[in-house]
């Protein structure tokens, strides 16, 4: 996984990272069911290239590399990946 979204997002949601990404692997996006009902936006291990577009366009610096994520949203790291299982 090459980012991980943390707790910043919850109860946000901002999609600017959304629009962003080359490859639409951040979920569920606005025309998704489960939007409405998700407290956050997880980005997709297996499909993110690693780019970093989404780190610079969140308005809450809610979005970290993998190797950078605060020691007390570590936790995000399992959240993002379980999401996707």
């Amino acid at each position: 996984m090459a980012f991980v979204i943390c707790e910043p997002c919850i109860g946000t949601k901002d999609t600017a990272c959304v629009d962003v990404c080359p490859v639409d692997c951040i979920h569920p996006t606005k025309g998704e069911g489960e939007f409405e009902a998700a407290e956050q936006l997880f980005i997709n291990p297996d499909e993110c290239i690693d780019c970093g577009a989404c780190e610079s366009a969140c308005p809450v610096q809610a979005i970290f590399p993998l190797d950078a994520v605060p020691d007390e949203w570590k936790s995000y790291i399992d959240k993002n990946a379980e999401h996707y299982k």
